[in-house]
């Protein structure tokens, strides 16, 4: 995996770091501000899975991206 530094802007939210198979490192998972208030009632699950995501996500360069499963608590 190629080593990359992202800036987080100010407003997102730091919600953990993530093991990733390939990694040396834990790759740090953030949302927004607003995104985390939707989610607040609801448990999530974060997975890092072949694939092009939308936006943002893990896939560049390295052919990843970030799935997300919830359910209401």
């Amino acid at each position: 995996m190629t080593e990359r530094v992202a800036q987080t802007p100010a407003a997102d939210v730091h919600l953990g770091d993530l093991a990733v198979p390939g990694s040396e490192e834990p790759i740090g998972f953030s949302m927004s501000g607003s995104q985390d208030e939707y989610w607040k009632h609801k448990h999530l699950t974060v997975d890092v899975v072949e694939g092009r995501g939308s936006g943002f996500s893990v896939e560049a360069p390295e052919g990843m991206r970030f799935l997300i499963r919830s359910r209401l608590l």
